[in-house]
């Protein structure tokens, strides 16, 4: 019996891991530059999976954390929209300081189909992926996934830096 209960206990910890997510490149839809993972290591890494450029709920989580993210200096924001590059271009304008922060495309929701961020959400008559945040630490590691059931549900900026700084208090 004590054998097993180790054995679940491990199993159960192995689960629990988070993985190392694998490098990737996304293009910039705002200007001709582009995020490679690797390059960010020594910065915790934010993803943000924005829904199609239509969707209100993507430009106000967009925009809040565009408006806080010096709160959180050594973070770096990737706002992902899986559309055409010239119409996440036009939206992205409308967002004030957006030229800070550049929005990436990820064409044909290939990173969000390999960080099996969930789909079949229904929206403008399409069938989506659900609006997600993932939070990597330095090394690329993923710490933490928040999928929203919907386009309102969004994984708010007083949430995402309370996990930060917890996670760079635990050295994590």
């Amino acid at each position: 019996m004590k054998t097993l209960t180790v054995l679940l206990f491990g199993l159960l910890s192995i689960s629990l891991t988070k993985a190392q997510v694998e490098d990737f490149t996304l293009p910039s839809a705002t200007d001709s530059s582009s995020f490679t993972l690797s390059k960010n290591k020594g910065n915790y890494v934010v993803l943000h999976f924005l829904l199609k450029t239509e969707c209100p709920y993507c430009t106000r989580h967009t925009n809040e954390y565009i408006q806080r993210a010096n709160q959180l200096p050594d973070v770096v924001q990737v706002f992902i929209k899986p559309d055409k590059e010239n119409r996440i271009k036009e939206w992205a304008m409308k967002i004030p300081g957006s030229e800070k922060y550049k929005v990436y495309r990820d064409v044909n929701a290939q990173l969000a189909k390999k960080l099996k961020i969930p789909d079949g959400y229904e929206f403008h008559g399409q069938s989506v992926h659900f609006p997600a945040t993932i939070i990597l630490n330095k090394e690329g590691k993923e710490l933490f996934r928040y999928v929203g059931a919907d386009n309102t549900d969004r994984l708010p900026f007083s949430t995402t830096a309370r996990k930060i700084k917890r996670y760079q208090k635990a050295g994590k």
